[in-house]
């Protein structure tokens, strides 16, 4: 059977960069305006806010130094993997002692044990997984748990991929009502939902409010238009990762480069109502990195 691409080994490959190791109820803009009243969002009508996955952070001894050093640099918020190093008590401590949102969660083996699997043994530790993602995320505060539904290879036919993640995310939404957090279905270069039709048709067969999309804009730009996805999709937009892509040179670019029309894209997602955050997923780094993919947000963040 062939071993799936982790989400580092995707990035690794496609980009040339080195990529580094990973490391409530009311909606996430509700409770910051709650409880931070002072921060101003970034825009009236659409993305507000700004965030980067905790594993770019390559500065700082203790999660706490890295959560300080992304609220000093700008970021209002942070996502992190599930299950990851870290004890609740210490991510909890280092929320409050930086003042940094975390908004979601990452299924951190949502790649390898995929609710696709033939094995049910496999899709059982998948299973497990994902409510593992949605248990952190609700102790977190976050409101989301991003989730790689499954993966089309040869052995795995796509009808298959399909009916089995439906069945296996179905048990989960139970647990994902109760806790207020919802499964944030990622579009990734996994042979899967390539179309936003039928991205928009498996979420809404779940008739439940708890799933939706996590709209990855550079992973789908190589098979079409961000627009198109983000008006068809529309309020089922959920969460969105930033990345930059160029035609010429696959992720090999920095996010205000290569062939996304980031001021067509914020406007859309204005069109739709989305008003929640926008996440880098590029290669990380230390202080100086971070604080230039900060600015490259800040500018897309300007055209909504």
């Amino acid at each position: 059977m062939e071993t799936p691409l982790t989400r580092r080994e995707l990035l690794q490959k496609f980009s040339g960069f080195a990529v580094f190791p990973l490391a409530s109820t009311l909606p996430f803009r509700n409770r910051i305006q709650q409880k931070d009243k002072t921060q101003a969002p970034h825009s009236k009508s659409g993305p507000r806010y700004k965030a980067c996955k905790l594993s770019m952070v390559q500065e700082g001894k203790t999660l706490e130094d890295k959560f300080r050093l992304l609220r000093d640099i700008g970021f209002d918020a942070t996502e992190l993997d599930s299950p990851n190093p870290y004890s609740t008590s210490e991510v909890l401590a280092a929320k409050k002692a930086s003042g940094l949102r975390i908004h979601g969660t990452i299924d951190s083996v949502h790649w390898r044990h995929t609710l696709s699997d033939p094995d049910p043994k496999v899709r059982a530790k998948g299973l497990q997984a994902l409510r593992t993602g949605l248990q952190d995320a609700h102790d977190y505060g976050a409101t989301t748990c991003l989730l790689v539904p499954g993966i089309v290879r040869k052995n795995i036919p796509y009808d298959l991929v399909y009916k089995r993640s439906q069945k296996e995310i179905r048990k989960a939404l139970p647990l994902a009502e109760k806790l207020g957090v919802k499964i944030a279905i990622e579009n990734v270069w996994n042979g899967f939902l390539q179309s936003p039709l039928e991205f928009r048709n498996y979420l809404d067969e779940f008739r439940s409010p708890w799933i939706g999309a996590y709209l990855d804009i550079g992973n789908m730009r190589k098979f079409g238009w961000p627009t198109h996805w983000i008006r068809i999709l529309g309020k089922r937009i959920v969460k969105v990762d930033i990345k930059g892509w160029s035609f010429k040179k696959g992720f090999g670019v920095e996010i205000l480069q290569g062939d996304i029309d980031w001021k067509a894209c914020m406007r859309e997602l204005a069109k739709v109502g989305y008003q929640d955050v926008i996440t880098a997923e590029v290669q990380g780094g230390n202080r100086e990195r971070l604080t230039k993919i900060a600015k490259d947000l800040d500018h897309i963040l300007a055209f909504s």
